[in-house]
């Protein structure tokens, strides 16, 4: 299997569909295009052909269309079947193509590999081209379109265009000092700019949760004592039955997790065990799950019974948020107090309270995200490599006593871990990890 091969794959949804789209690109689409439609259509034109095998044999017909490379998605010649999408008709015309020579299915994300390879897009908006394929919610939408349209390369770009403009004028100064017209103190004015780059690249750097929590979602806990309504409240806000609810305490004994897609945003809510004293030892280890969910949740609901006495406490601070619970129990003066104690009050049997607490948890959630068009390092391996980068700029600043091409050293060095992130430069050994992200068919 080379970069050679025509590769051909469906790039539609799953069959059977009112449509089937299969995709291929390279070399061989002409040959094929004349082998079983007849002709090339014009390219950019929609053309209705019969597909046959050769032998007087139709298997299809469809819209089919061809584009040109470099002017196509891969770079290269592409060619679209659109078909009916039965599962015998894509299963035949697949098999007739490839059973040409030099034509073969494409492997995941092979698609969108040749278009980085053939510089139709770099490895940042390849990443964000899977974002956008993957997005359940509106934000992760938002985000992977932003990144689509190139917002992460041109702030990459820019950042690593500075550091090569400050590494062409240390070493203007390391080869001409002697010359009028290069004065001896240029690398002075470098250092401030290159000392202010690295604290931009650390505050980027921090704002990664942010785009965690719009890809993985708002991670929010329930806890409470047995029988307070944590898995009711759960049900209730999803809608549906994901926890057993039961009068027995400690029915809950593992972590129950499930996803709400609230004003656009991903909430991830997690039901736990009752904490409580006395537990049992399955029920016990259950519980030590709960405490340590709620320490790396970003968002605590600590849950009591309206009615019930004040002796459960999990933890103070703005994550933490007291909620009472069975509030159709109480009369007006139980209310009343009740008011004082919790910052809100539910029923899950009459849904009093619910949709207040949703609109808060999904504005805490966009809070927590920050605000649209903000540009975030969206992978991890962005982030290593920022990391890199803004270390290699903070030793360049400090080693005030060392070599100038020593210092200069370390800018070339942080502008390489920059341009790694694009694909700018060299990345072969990560290229098989990104696109293996993909679907077949992309």
């Amino acid at each position: 299997m080379g970069e050679s091969d025509s590769i051909v794959a469906l790039s539609s949804g799953r069959l059977p569909a009112g449509i089937a789209v299969l995709r291929l690109s390279g070399r061989q689409c002409r040959f094929a295009l004349e082998t079983i439609c007849g002709s090339v259509p014009e390219p950019g034109h929609a053309t209705l052909s019969r597909i046959g095998d050769g032998e007087g044999n139709v298997l299809d017909e469809g819209i089919v269309l061809f584009r040109e490379g470099p002017r196509s998605f891969t770079g290269e010649d592409v060619a679209e079947f659109h078909l009916h999408g039965g599962k015998a008709v894509v299963a035949a015309v697949l098999e007739l193509l490839t059973g040409l020579p030099g034509i073969r299915h494409a492997e995941a994300g092979e698609f969108t590999r040749r278009a980085f390879l053939n510089g139709r897009l770099d490895l940042l908006e390849a990443e964000a081209m899977a974002d956008l394929i993957n997005a359940e919610t509106e934000a992760q939408r938002r985000l992977a379109v932003y990144n689509k349209e190139g917002a992460q390369s041109t702030l990459y770009g820019e950042w690593r265009s500075r550091l090569i403009q400050s590494r062409a004028l240390i070493e203007a100064e390391l080869d001409f000092s002697d010359e009028a017209d290069v004065p001896g103190s240029v690398a002075d004015r470098v250092w401030p700019a290159i000392s202010d780059l690295a604290a931009e690249i650390r505050r980027h750097i921090e704002a990664y949760r942010k785009a965690e929590i719009i890809r993985d979602g708002f991670d929010v806990v329930i806890v409470g004592p047995p029988n307070s309504g944590k898995s009711s409240l759960l049900n209730t806000l999803a809608g549906r039955d994901a926890a057993i609810v039961s009068d027995e305490p400690g029915t809950t004994r593992d972590l129950v997790e499930l996803a709400l897609d609230l004003d656009g945003m991903k909430v991830r809510l997690t039901d736990t065990a009752g904490l409580r004293e006395g537990a049992d030892k399955v029920e016990a280890v259950g519980i030590a799950r709960a405490r340590d969910r709620a320490e790396q949740a970003d968002l605590v609901l600590q849950l009591e019974a309206c009615d019930g006495p004040s002796s459960f406490y999990a933890g103070a601070g703005p994550k933490f948020v007291p909620i009472g619970t069975k509030v159709d129990l109480l009369d007006n003066a139980g209310r009343q107090v009740a008011k004082a104690r919790f910052a809100f009050l539910v029923s899950s049997v009459t849904g009093e309270g619910i949709v207040e607490l949703m609109n808060f948890l999904g504005s805490r959630a966009a809070s927590a995200a920050g605000a649209a068009g903000d540009v975030l390092p969206s992978r991890s391996r962005h982030v290593a490599l920022l990391r890199d980068a803004a270390e290699a700029l903070e030793h360049a600043v400090a080693a005030e006593h060392q070599a100038l091409e020593l210092r200069a050293e370390e800018l070339r060095y942080a502008a390489e871990r920059l341009g790694r992130i694009s694909g700018a430069v060299d990345v072969e050994d990560l290229l098989d990890v990104v696109f293996s992200q993909f679907c077949i068919g992309k």
